[in-house]
């Protein structure tokens, strides 16, 4: 009889680059990838069954962009409707449109979710562990490049301040990100708590069908009226054709959009009183606009709110929403009781109060068996780490649309990809800033999501490739045509000749 003979596992299924999220960041990178590499073997690791990552997560009344989605679509596919501002399930649609139109939906492991990375110097790649979650089975990659296109939200939870009675209330409780499907509002007495995107989305799509609304905010925010379809777009629609005409109008809303942020910034008294006067002109004669919609900070600290067809303004004019502004007590039985002594009564409490950060989708990174400590890493051009090789990630603007800084994103890769293609290096590894370079925030905003959850990032820096300068038309050229060396270490060592200084280079080092 022939004694048992051990049966070597077979080793990991290996890409050139791997790409977690399917999400409009995820699938925008599959697209370059396939466009630029198509004989490059990419996959892409979804925690979720389905593609459109946040556009697929909320599905709340009312869910929209919060920026122009001439900005916020592809700059390789124009945005294909008439809205301005679009619906959640429109931009989802896109997404997937994009995603088959690239053949990245073949791609796709759905139902996976990434919990480790770690990188070998020696071998000059990354093993990728990942749950199955249909079965909790724990499933091995490796990858020679690691993309994040997981966003910053936490998708399992959103944030609830802790709410004094909250279990006395006998109606609904409700997080937007939690959105029940088969929530009958019809004729009940809604409040939503908040003042930020969710709340002045909500409000108007809840108060077609509910008995009344009400947007509870302790403080209010700067809120920005724009007509549902653009003006231009709308004049020249028949005149260009479709590609053309995206550019045009893509080009025009990039550079409207910095110079709003720009002169918000410089001249912020002036500006607060514009954006004060046109919620006036939406509202009633002697509406309380300086209690409702005047924020203590100046315009920008956090972002602005846009309201398509001033939906929200109509539906308080309409008398089916109104606004308080007032601190919570705490809940009662059949509502909550303020500050001031007043009660709202409400059959369901929306609590549009925030959502909880989750720096780089909660992935444990190291390298060469180190644990990387993401605090202690510096951002390099706000998408690689610090002394983590062949790994970026994509993060948007806070003062413009996530896709017009995750694009440029896509391009740096692509061309850092293409540079170590020609020159056979495997490695390119972002060097720290030296001590010239101070800390900034990498998310340098002064919304609470943001600040409850800043200290867990990688740091900002005040200069070179680790200041983020949330400036579009700058970043372009650094981006596309910039040096790829600076501050940026390459090695084409082999495994078998890792450590060889003689074939290391550093920027400005030969």
């Amino acid at each position: 009889m022939q004694p048992p003979t051990d049966v070597a596992e077979p080793p990991p299924e290996h890409f050139d680059v791997l790409i977690v999220g399917a999400g409009i960041s995820g699938i925008g990178m599959a697209h370059e990838l396939a466009e630029k590499f198509p004989g490059k073997r990419y996959a892409i690791v979804e925690t979720r069954d389905r593609i459109g990552g946040t556009w697929d997560l909320f599905r709340y009344p009312g869910i929209r962009s919060d920026t122009d989605m001439h900005t916020l679509g592809y700059r390789f596919r124009p945005w294909p409707g008439r809205a301005a501002i679009a619906d959640g399930a429109a931009i989802r649609e896109y997404v997937e449109d994009t995603a088959r139109a690239a053949g990245a939906d073949r791609h796709i492991r759905f139902g996976h979710r990434v919990t480790a990375a770690s990188f070998s110097s020696a071998d000059a790649r990354w093993t990728v562990t990942a749950e199955r979650l249909a079965d909790g089975t724990l499933v091995t990659l490796t990858c020679s490049f690691l993309f994040g296109a997981s966003g910053y939200y936490r998708y399992d939870e959103g944030y609830t301040p802790r709410f004094e009675g909250r279990e006395t209330f006998e109606g609904q409780l409700i997080h937007p990100q939690h959105w029940p499907e088969d929530l009958d509002y019809a004729g009940k007495r809604v409040v939503v708590i908040g003042s930020g995107a969710t709340a002045v989305t909500l409000v108007p799509a809840l108060a077609e069908r509910a008995a009344h609304v009400t947007m509870l905010q302790r403080s209010p925010s700067y809120i920005l009226a724009l007509p549902e379809a653009d003006p231009l777009a709308a004049l020249l629609g028949t005149r260009l054709p479709e590609r053309g005409l995206y550019s045009i109008i893509r080009t025009k809303n990039i550079l409207l959009a910095t110079a709003f942020y720009k002169l918000c910034r410089r001249f912020p008294r002036r500006m607060r009183r514009l954006l004060q006067g046109g919620v006036r002109r939406r509202l009633p004669p002697g509406y309380p606009i300086d209690q409702h919609f005047t924020p203590t900070y100046d315009p920008w600290d956090q972002r602005v709110c846009l309201v398509p067809g001033a939906d929200l303004f109509e539906a308080i004019t309409r008398g089916d929403a109104s606004v308080v502004t007032d601190h919570i007590d705490r809940f009662v039985a059949d509502g909550i009781r303020l500050r001031s002594g007043a009660e709202i009564r409400a059959d369901i409490v929306v609590t549009a109060t925030g959502l909880n950060l989750l720096p780089l989708g909660g992935i444990e990174f190291s390298v060469d068996g180190a644990r990387v400590d993401l605090p202690s890493t510096w951002a390099y051009k706000g998408m690689m780490l610090s002394g983590v090789p062949n790994f970026a990630f994509a993060i948007g603007y806070t003062n413009a649309s996530w896709t017009l800084k995750a694009g440029l994103t896509f391009d740096y890769v692509c061309r850092l990809l293409q540079r170590m293609d020609d020159r056979g290096e495997l490695i390119c590894v972002p060097q720290a800033p030296g001590a010239d370079v101070t800390e900034r925030p990498l998310l340098d905003f002064q919304a609470g999501y943001v600040k409850r959850t800043i200290a867990a990032w990688p740091r900002g820096g005040s200069a070179g490739p680790y200041r983020l300068r949330q400036n579009y038309l700058r970043d372009v050229q650094d981006f596309r045509r910039g040096p790829l060396d600076e501050q940026m270490r390459f090695s084409t060592a082999r495994p078998e000749a890792s450590g060889a200084a003689d074939q290391t280079s550093v920027a400005g080092v030969a």
